[in-house]
């Protein structure tokens, strides 16, 4: 068999001698071959850089959260500012050797995996440079956690505008593949608070950009996935700091909690708005408030026209279902623990007082990443207008209903720009959306171990879905790299590999992750 090429004959480059001969879709690179690495790494510290060669050093990049992709790097560079990066793409392009970036970590198809060349860990990059409460602008490295900048900025009464749901992604991360929160309803995606970048393109160059300035740069940067240039440091909207004041809905159908999502959205009835749920069983919509003014007029206006039940409704309801179900009683005993589990972490009294939730940016990173998080973890994902969100997810909830026994679904609109001004072309916005766009997020909860070909399987029914939609991904890359074609078509794919060719001669940076 040849193990030179990671065919659809079943090679897998982590395990060569398992699965043979069962077809896959996809799957991660071969390792790279080495070519040229001793040569290379004289060079990359004959110009200054560090390089770490040691098992310890590159073992820690072995995999990323997701658990089930696991590669290894050459070696690692920690990034220390944009020249040393400069000179690391460089000696890349002069060499051939592939260039790996990573921040967070938070991929789960492999995407921030090295399998072979250089791992460049961002997080070396991680400080604020400076905050301006004036002009309500701060310019931060882009290796820094967004946990972190929130720290930062609430010294000065400040706050971020739009953040992923996981504040333990970097910003630079989020930039790449856009960043979705709660707000993202009424705010847009963290890519869109951008104003400013400093990108270090894979030929070395150094370059300052913006909407006015190398605004082709800038628009492939932002949402860009990381294949047209490494971002160095942004320059983010932010805004006054507020506490917030949550209320929750509770729901038995999926359909009528997203009905009332996407109406609040669109009246824009709340600040914060959201769709976690417990299966499908009990889906929970959750609206959050800025101000006692905001939250006064969602009382008065609109909270009457949710079809949702507080917690106590809800149980009444959900019981004589179960009653009867005696079949489901396993189900409503999971619902019940993970209830009391997860529920205390929203209400803990060193971050909620007199109602108030001081600090979300601890709350829903503890919560994300404490009940969400396991030593696998696949987060398949779709991207739609408003008009084929409904279809999107209930589809989507019928496969993990046949994969798991217990999973999550994570349903958040997006705001798009104002300026109508097209977002990069393979990014998560849907090309069809117009005023927002609808994301769902489909999460096993990991009860066991899986094996690699029963979490494929069930992510690509979930990408086949969109295929058939005609919507998006969050991500594109790892292990559903082979359906970007699929989702876009040849002429779109083949004009942006065209651009990748140009700007990424040696084609070094993250690669094999898009094109």
């Amino acid at each position: 068999m040849d193990t030179s090429s990671s065919s659809h004959t079943g090679y897998c480059p982590v395990g060569p001698d398992s699965l043979t001969q069962i077809k896959r879709q996809q799957t991660n690179p071969a390792r790279w071959n080495g070519t040229h690495w001793p040569d290379f790494a004289a060079a990359l510290r004959a110009a200054g850089v560090e390089l770490l060669e040691t098992l310890a050093a590159c073992g820690a990049f072995a995999t990323d959260a997701g658990g089930t992709a696991y590669g290894m790097p050459h070696g690692v560079v920690i990034a220390r500012d944009a020249q040393q990066i400069a000179a690391l793409l460089k000696t890349g392009q002069q060499f051939g050797v592939p260039v790996t970036v990573r921040g967070g970590g938070l991929t789960t198809e492999g995407e921030s995996v090295a399998f072979g060349g250089v791992l460049l860990d961002m997080t070396g990059m991680s400080h604020v440079v400076k905050v301006d409460a004036k002009t309500l602008t701060v310019r931060t490295q882009t290796g820094i956690f967004w946990h972190s900048l929130a720290e930062e900025l609430r010294r000065d009464g400040l706050d971020y505008l739009s953040a992923p749901l996981n504040l333990t992604s970097t910003v630079g991360g989020s930039l790449n593949v856009g960043g979705i929160d709660v707000n993202s309803p009424r705010l847009g995606c963290s890519a869109d608070q951008a104003v400013a970048l400093q990108v270090v393109t894979p030929t070395g160059e150094i370059i300052e950009c913006s909407e006015t300035e190398n605004a082709a740069q800038f628009q492939r940067a932002i949402l860009g996935y990381g294949q047209f240039c490494v971002i160095t440091e942004v320059t983010l909207k932010i805004r006054r700091y507020t506490p917030v004041r949550m209320q929750y809905f509770y729901y038995s159908s999926l359909r009528t909690a997203v009905e009332d999502l996407q109406m609040l959205d669109h009246d824009d009835a709340s600040d914060y708005s959201g769709i976690l749920t417990m299966m499908d069983t009990a889906v929970n919509l959750l609206v959050a408030f800025d101000s006692d003014e905001r939250e006064a007029a969602f009382n008065s206006r609109w909270k009457s026209r949710l079809r949702g039940h507080g917690e106590l409704g809800f149980a009444l309801r959900a019981l004589p279902y179960f009653l009867v179900r005696p079949w489901k009683w396993a189900e409503a005993v999971y619902l019940l623990r993970r209830k009391n589990l997860l529920f205390p972490e929203f209400r803990r009294p060193e971050y909620v007082r007199n109602g108030l939730m001081q600090d979300r940016t601890v709350v829903f990173s503890r919560a994300v990443w404490k009940y969400w998080g396991s030593r696998q973890m696949v987060i398949p994902d779709l991207a739609t207008s408003t008009e084929k969100f409904i279809a999107a997810v209930e589809r989507g909830n019928a496969v993990c209903r046949k994969y798991f026994p217990y999973y999550t679904l994570y349903c958040v609109g997006i705001k798009l720009r104002d300026d109508h001004k097209p977002h990069y072309e393979l990014s998560c916005i849907p090309p069809d959306a117009s005023g927002w766009a609808y994301g769902c997020e489909f999460e096993p909860m990991m009860d066991r171990v899986y094996s690699r070909d029963h979490l494929q399987s069930f992510k690509n029914e979930i990408y086949d879905i969109g295929v058939d939609l005609g919507a998006s991904y969050y991500r594109f890359g790892g292990m559903m790299k082979g359906y970007i074609r699929r989702a876009l078509g040849d002429e779109v794919v083949d004009r942006h590999l065209a651009m990748k060719r140009k700007a990424d001669p040696a084609m070094i940076l993250n690669r094999n992750v898009v094109f």
